[in-house]
């Protein structure tokens, strides 16, 4: 009897500790790093960053400490409207700046899309500056 219980707290003990290692272990959900090309995703970052009418949270691609990438996610932004923030070329005005040069750039909005055009840059300073915390 007594071996069986001997038995059974390591075994819980093993689990415990197996569990304990994969939980240290899982990725971040804000960056992930892939052959030297961290991956930035704003969703849990700007939660409170509205466009006109919600977040607009942003895939944004670092490489060598430069941006290569910003790209949109999905979002609840009107179609249209949005959609005048991206062909306006919004999200590709910090593609190839440094990320220190991102961060300070003086990035203007998209006439028509001011909303959406803000909540862009603010998802992409608050993501910018956790790849430069975190990396």
């Amino acid at each position: 009897m007594m071996k069986k219980a001997i038995r059974f707290i390591l075994s819980a003990a093993w689990v415990a500790g197996a569990i304990f290692i994969i939980s240290c272990t899982t990725g971040d959900d804000v960056m992930t790093k892939k052959k030297g090309v961290y991956t930035i995703n704003t969703t849990t970052l700007s939660q409170d960053v509205k466009g006109y009418i919600g977040p607009t949270p942003l895939l944004i691609t670092v490489e060598k400490d430069k941006v290569m990438k910003v790209e949109a996610l999905e979002n609840s932004e009107t179609p249209k409207f949005f959609e005048r923030m991206k062909k306006g070329g919004m999200l590709e005005r910090w593609n190839g700046m440094t990320v220190d040069e991102a961060l300070s750039a003086k990035v203007d909005v998209v006439a028509g899309a001011t909303y959406s055009s803000n909540a862009v840059k603010e998802n992409v300073r608050l993501g910018l500056k956790y790849y430069k915390a975190h990396k």
